[in-house]
Parts: C-alpha cells; structure tokens; sequence
C-alpha cells in the first residue's frame, strides 16, 4: 500500500473483497491492510527467494488455491500465466489477465492462448488484434481521487507533474517552460515533480535535469518531491492548480486521470487525449507554446470540469463489477 507504483492496487482488492473472497499470490509482499477475507501469500522475493523456489512455491500455491477458487485474475504479468501453464484449464476454472503496455512479445502471444479474456484500459495500451480484448477504461477509485473539500488559499499558482523520471516523460521540458513563464513576467508560481528514476539511464537523465535548474537558478521554482505513496498521491494533486504531462506513451495515462479526478486543470502533449479534452488543454512539445497555455489556463477562472469523463469511462466500481461478472459467467 506505501508502494509508489503498484499500491493503487491495494485499493483494487478492497473493492474485489467486498464482492468477493480473495487468495492474493504475490511475487514480493510489504504492507498492507486488507479485509479478512483476503489472504495474502508471498513467492519470497521480499527475503531473496531465487527463481527456483519461487517457481515452485508458485507451484504449491495453486494446487493448494485452484480447487478453492471460481477463477483466476492475473494483473500484468504474462509470465504468471504461463508458470501456471495448463493448471487452471485442468481445474477447469476460468482466468483473465489485465495489460496495459505497448510492449507486446513472445510472453504475452502465450499467455493470450491460455486465458480466457484480457481487460486492457484503452486501444493504445494493448498492441495486439486479439479477439479475447476488452477495453474497460482504467480502474480510478474516484471516493479517494476527488476535488479537495476545502482549497488551501495560495497566492501562487502550483503546477504538478506525476510520472517516473524517464526521457520519454520530457520532464526537462519543464526547465525551459518555467524559464519562459518568468521571462513573461508571471510571477508566483511553482513546479513540483512527483516520482523518481528506475533504470540508470533514467537516473541519468535526472541528473541532467537537476543540473539543468541550478544553472537556470530555478531551485525557488522546481522542486523534485520524490516518489509518493499511492495512499497519499490524491493530497498531491489535490494541492495543485494545473497538471502537466508532456509522455511520448500515446497511451491514456492514468495519471492524468487521477489529476482530472481530483478537479485539476491540464495540459498534455499526449495523443491519446487529443479526443477526450478541450484543444486549450492539449500542447505540442513546444516549450514556449507550453508556457502560452499556461498561462491561458491559469487566467481561466475555476477548476477542469474533465471528472466527469473519469467517472464515466474509468471508474474503478465499474472495472470491479466487470472482472467478477467475467470470472463467473465468461
């Protein structure tokens, strides 16, 4: 649940507890606090299982759960599904997995042959012309991602970005955009970055940019927040005025959902929303044009009237309801 990346799932299986009982295989465990009708089980990662005993352990796992079960719903990892291998068709119970990454290779064509159904939030998330495809829109719990109840009064205006340092986030951008915005005169404003690097390159990257600040001398402007944990990641956009996301995924980000869940104004030079938001609210990778709308943006009085399409098209009851229906009746 205190994980940056992966603890939204966390809210994920409370919403399947209160439809359902729950066996939880995990390839590492950490905190978390579910209902009592979930049980948890680890593959050891968290203690430095190697490959061999989590394979087996695995192994145990499902003989042990398979006869107990009505089926199976595995979350991004194909190689789950094919460790599994022909165990759930010999126990007869029905298996779905949830992809969302333009990455498409030998593991997930095998697993597509041996589940019966894959959920994937968008068109652009999932590469492959499967007839077992099912777009159902991303899963945001929009109880805990919603407008703030009382707006703290700042005289600054505060732009939030969410993301994994990468280059493909273009998150550099935001040096060259924040100098404009100062050499424009619109003062008061700050630029606060969640998330952190994974891969060295990534840590590359982020060295370049945090060099890039200091001798633009915009330390009093751009702060890098660090990563957050998912159970605290709504009160950061909350805090915010506008979120800007400048990914080359051309996939529908789901931070950028949960910012319009909790009432953000955005600004985003991803393709996929081309056809969901307003043309104010979408930019080339212009620095200077990113500069222009934002400060048309920041003139415009108010919040993003964009929740409603979240609500609509991403809900995570909805998701819920989807995954049992399908687990049950195929």
């Amino acid at each position: 649940m205190n994980d940056d990346v992966l603890g939204f799932f966390h809210g994920w299986l409370e919403k399947l507890a209160q439809k359902s009982d729950l066996f939880v295989i995990a390839n590492c465990v950490g905190q978390y606090n579910l209902p009592a009708n979930v049980k948890v089980y680890s593959l050891g990662k968290e203690n430095r299982a190697n490959r061999f005993i989590k394979f087996f352990t695995y192994q145990k796992f499902l003989l042990k759960l398979l006869p107990k079960i009505d089926g199976i719903f595995f979350h991004m990892c194909p190689e789950y599904i094919i460790g599994a291998h022909l165990l759930p068709k010999i126990f007869r119970k029905k298996s779905l997995l949830w992809y969302a990454h333009k990455s498409a290779g030998w593991k997930l064509k095998m697993a597509e042959k041996l589940v019966n159904k894959i959920f994937t939030p968008s068109k652009e998330s999932f590469r492959l012309p499967f007839e077992k495809v099912e777009i159902t829109g991303h899963g945001i719990d929009l109880e805990k991602f919603k407008p703030a109840e009382i707006k703290k009064d700042s005289l600054k205006f505060k732009i939030t970005s969410v993301s994994r340092i990468a280059p493909a986030k273009n998150l550099h951008l935001l040096t060259e955009v924040a100098e404009i915005l100062e050499n424009k005169g619109f003062n008061n404003f700050e630029i606060k970055i969640a998330g952190a690097p994974i891969l060295e390159r990534d840590k590359n990257y982020f060295k370049k940019i945090k060099e890039k600040v200091q001798e633009k001398k915009l330390e009093s402007i751009i702060e890098f927040v660090g990563p957050i944990p998912n159970k605290d990641i709504a009160e950061f956009y909350q805090s915010g005025d506008l979120f800007i996301n400048l990914s080359d995924t051309g996939s529908v980000d789901k931070a950028i959902l949960e910012a319009m869940a909790c009432g953000l104004k955005i600004l985003t030079s991803n393709e996929a929303f081309k056809n969901i938001l307003e043309k104010e609210n979408i930019v080339d990778k212009n620095p200077e044009n990113i500069a222009n709308k934002t400060i048309s943006l920041a003139k415009n009085a108010g919040g993003d009237n964009s929740r409603g399409y979240v609500v609509k098209n991403h809900n995570l009851d909805n998701l819920i309801y989807k995954i049992i229906q399908r687990l049950k009746n195929g």
